[in-house]
């Protein structure tokens, strides 16, 4: 039994090498990129950064959490930041409203908006900047709520359960395809399965045509690759391909949501301006692929290391459904969230949050906390009984709680039960240890791969 999704049974965790070598940049036969230089400038305040935390968050973010439910660190930028660590706590502070996502809402503020030094550390000009500042996710009540109701209607229930036909298609139609892209026997999971999966699914829905689709995969690799370089050179071309596509839209609407978006700006101006509609389609875009494709790769793999789990889901495929959640919880690839900030003095778990602080929720922290799951270092897909709310925090909580949260779960569904039907004798192309320690990408916050290699049929 793996101990962590960093650990296999007999193995040694990717953490335990040199850790003054790690970094979140550093890639498979090159050299790792040296730490920023403000790592480690304050002791005792963990900087989101550091080895420890980027090698194996799992055990990393385990100890400040057994620290305490709130622990002073510092965050990408050197910035003071609450550690949020237990899960009651999380779920709690997450449904507060007096913790925001717009520091510039801040009553009484007179400071310059904090997000101002990451747009300038990540090297994004200055006129698209609102373009990732202000979006449905960064923003708090009433532009929340409204923007929230513009869309939503495209994620309810009986939408998302219309589209698992086509979901089922497009899976069965990559499945297919797969060893057409086997090299020695060899095929990449991530770059012909997991990412065309999700990005053909959310594209379809959002109005995306399919020979512009490749675009968006270059886009959210370079901002997935956190450096400066490449996402400030990105962003502006992101932005001018979303105008160019609205441009050619309007010519001809359609029934997607893209077309909605149109009428909602054309039609009555009030509800969505120009920027909000550029921001809204890159925000369901890149969010709808980026996060789903690495739930089935992680969960792949899960699967793979794990032969009891398995083999528990090829016999019984009606646990698919608590599978998701389980590992969605035990290996979910977003493992912190973006910050939020005190609009008041308040006190959380005996510690007292001062107006204006900045929190963080360890996510990864939260999901594996002793206080609320038994064993929550075991990989159980019978976790969860069937027929209750999720019993994580993977997808957030409250009313950010993930807008296309149902989507993913349909999509992670389809795939893992499709692949293992498919193919059920697929087995890792390498020793668990050794992809761990070449493809796992090293992200304060996230957890992902760059490739999963994997033989369909086992070798001759």
């Amino acid at each position: 039994m793996t101990t962590s999704p960093t650990q296999s049974a007999g193995t040694t965790p990717p953490g335990s090498t040199d850790s003054t070598t790690a970094s979140a940049t550093s890639g498979p036969g090159t050299p790792p990129a040296a730490l920023p230089s403000f790592v480690g400038l304050h002791p005792g305040e963990p900087n989101v950064m550091e080895p420890e935390l980027l090698n194996d968050p799992f055990t990393g973010y385990g100890k400040l959490r057994e620290q305490g439910a709130l622990v002073r660190g510092r965050f990408l930028d050197d910035s003071p930041v609450w550690l949020v660590t237990r899960f009651d706590v999380v779920r709690e502070v997450m449904r507060d409203p007096r913790f925001i996502n717009n520091p510039s809402r801040l009553p009484g503020r007179t400071d310059p908006d904090p997000r101002a030094k990451l747009i300038e550390l990540f090297g994004i000009p200055d006129h698209v900047a609102p373009y990732l500042v202000d979006t449905i996710l960064t923003s708090d009540p009433p532009d929340h709520t409204r923007l929230r109701r513009l869309v939503s209607r495209a994620f309810t229930a009986r939408r998302v359960q219309d589209l698992r036909p086509r979901v089922e298609r497009i899976t069965d139609e990559l499945l297919a395809q797969l060893p057409d892209h086997a090299q020695d026997g060899v095929v990449d999971l991530v770059e012909h399965f997991a990412y065309p999966l999700p990005i053909t699914v959310i594209c379809e829905l959002v109005g995306i045509d399919e020979e512009e689709r490749h675009r968006w995969r270059q886009f959210g690799a370079a901002l997935a690759s956190l450096e400066p370089k490449r996402i400030g050179a990105v962003v502006p071309a992101m932005v001018e391909h979303i105008h160019e596509v609205i441009r050619e839209r309007r010519t001809a609407l359609r029934d997607d949501l893209l077309s909605a978006l149109i009428r909602a700006r054309d039609d009555d101006g009030g509800r969505l301006s120009e920027t909000e509609m550029v921001t809204m389609v890159l925000t369901l875009v890149l969010a709808g692929h980026e996060t789903t494709a690495h739930l089935i790769s992680n969960g792949t793999l899960a699967l793979l290391t794990h032969p009891d789990q398995r083999r528990l889901l090829a016999e019984d495929p009606a646990l698919l459904p608590r599978a998701v959640h389980e590992l969605m919880r035990w290996c979910g690839p977003i493992q912190a969230t973006q910050l939020r900030y005190a609009s008041e003095d308040v006190e959380v778990a005996g510690t007292k949050v001062r107006k204006g602080d900045a929190l963080m929720f360890s996510l990864v922290a939260a999901n594996h906390d002793p206080r609320h799951y038994t064993e929550p270092e075991k990989l159980d897909l019978t976790r969860q009984p069937a027929g209750r709310a999720e019993d994580h925090v993977g997808f957030g909580h409250g009313m950010h709680y993930c807008l296309g949260a149902s989507l993913a779960r349909q999509e992670g569904e389809v795939a893992f039960g499709k692949l293992l039907a498919r193919y059920p004798e697929v087995a890792l192309a390498l020793p668990h240890e050794q992809l761990e320690e070449q493809e796992r990408m090293r992200q304060p916050g996230a957890w992902r791969l760059r490739r999963l290699p994997l033989r369909l049929r086992p070798e001759n």
